[in-house]
């Protein structure tokens, strides 16, 4: 079924106060719902901006396409195949229609639908007679999940029923994506406190409330990270990553990126941590990494070998923020800034990513992997006005007190982008949180 919270939150006692991350599943349900008639109103333009006369969106029991909650109502979808249908109506605007297995009133309020439905080998050819549609965008030949999602029985199914219609089917990878990468302004303030939470955990996480060094593990941070989600009545889209780097460690790499740490390596006095860590909750995500540096006897801060590689990757942090702007391609924004790097002699990797209805979600990457790769569209795709990413990057120094071991120096933090280029939700690290 459709979920806005996995079942296990749901099972939870957790008090509920007054706070957006803490509202009720029927309130959370409420605010979604006032998200859909704003998104609805926009879709009529971008439909015709890609050239798309008639949308569907196909949500099969047991297993829910992940487009069903951004464009029909937060509910469980618990029938055997539902159609969600939107038509480029001409003068008549956009029309919105719901072939589902039973009638229901909260469904009613965005789409229309029968009290007693046809089935859908009946209602769906109907709707193809009655509007004519030149072209029929499915979830199918994308090139990321969310943009081919469509199971094979299902475009079979669509694709037989609108056989004699002379209709194309096409990909809706790009409607899809205009829609899932456009932010609402609605949106905002339970996302500002998603980020903050996200900031808490992990500062909870990477502080002396968890570790005890010579004792807690890599693994122990980890599953606190899990318990501290379920307190809260939260989920994550992936599972926290820890990384331990130490001197004389030969810190490991796993494809170009340093590795994830095993589940009982022990952090001890001197071993600079690192949490990947996010939160997911009424269909929205957020992506967050931050370091912290374990205290040897009477030190009161990192070496300043350290704090001068903190420093660079923050260096990096502003080229990308002050370099991008709405219009630009993605891969100049990247070139720009690895330009920058050089010239200041700064060792960088960025790999940024799109935020919002996924973690990893639709629209421009600042990426060296796109920026890169000259056979996809990723390089020359334009930054949007108001978009969601996470600005995440790392850069590699060599550390005097670790006899010139390099250490890499990973951040990670949600940003909006505005005309003068991304905004931070909160500050960002420039100190490493310590544990004493």
């Amino acid at each position: 079924m459709l979920r806005i919270l996995p079942l296990l939150i749901l099972l939870t006692a957790s008090p509920v106060t007054a706070g957006l991350l803490d509202q009720s599943w029927t309130k959370q349900m409420e605010m979604r719902d006032a998200w859909l008639v704003r998104r609805h109103s926009m879709l009529l333009e971008m439909m015709r901006r890609h050239g798309v006369s008639m949308w569907v969106v196909v949500n099969e029991e047991f297993h829910d396409d992940p487009l069903t909650e951004y464009i029909a109502p937060s509910r469980p979808y618990a029938g055997n195949r539902d159609l969600f249908v939107f038509v480029d109506a001409g003068k008549d605007g956009l029309k919105k229609i719901a072939i589902s297995g039973y009638s229901e009133e909260y469904l009613k309020r965005f789409f229309e639908t029968e009290d007693d439905p046809k089935p859908a080998t009946v209602a769906f050819p109907e709707l193809i007679a009655k509007y004519k549609p030149k072209t029929i965008a499915l979830s199918t030949w994308g090139k990321r999940g969310v943009t081919r999602s469509l199971t094979r029985d299902a475009y079979q199914f669509l694709d037989e029923l609108s056989k004699k219609s002379g209709a194309k089917l096409i990909a809706a990878e790009s409607l899809i994506e205009e829609y899932l990468d456009t932010r609402i302004p609605e949106e905002m303030p339970l996302y500002i406190e998603m980020v903050k939470k996200t900031d808490e955990l992990v500062k909870r996480a990477l502080s002396n409330e968890v570790i005890t060094p010579g004792k807690t593990t890599a693994g122990d941070v980890r599953r606190w990270l899990f318990d501290a989600l379920w307190q809260e009545r939260l989920d994550t889209w992936f599972q926290p990553d820890v990384r331990l780097q130490r001197k004389g460690s030969g810190n490991s790499t796993s494809r170009g990126f340093l590795a994830v740490s095993r589940e009982n390596a022990v952090i001890q006095r001197g071993d600079l941590l690192h949490v990947d860590f996010g939160i997911r909750h009424m269909g929205l995500n957020t992506d967050w990494q931050k370091m912290a540096y374990v205290l040897r006897e009477g030190e009161t801060e990192a070496p300043a070998g350290l704090r001068a590689a903190l420093a660079r990757t923050n260096a990096l942090q502003d080229a990308v923020m002050s370099i991008s702007r709405p219009g630009m391609k993605a891969g100049d924004v990247y070139d720009k800034t690895m330009a920058r790097m050089k010239e200041k002699g700064i060792n960088a990797q960025i790999y940024s990513h799109p935020l919002g209805a996924q973690g990893h979600a639709l629209g421009a990457s600042i990426d060296f992997r796109s920026a890169q790769r000259k056979d996809t569209m990723a390089p020359g795709k334009t930054l949007r006005v108001g978009s969601f990413i996470a600005i995440e990057l790392n850069t590699k120094s060599p550390i005097p007190e670790w006899d010139g071991e390099e250490v890499f120096i990973m951040q990670e933090d949600p940003a909006h982008l505005t005309t003068e280029g991304w905004k931070f939700f909160v500050p960002r690290q420039e100190t490493f949180y310590l544990i004493r």
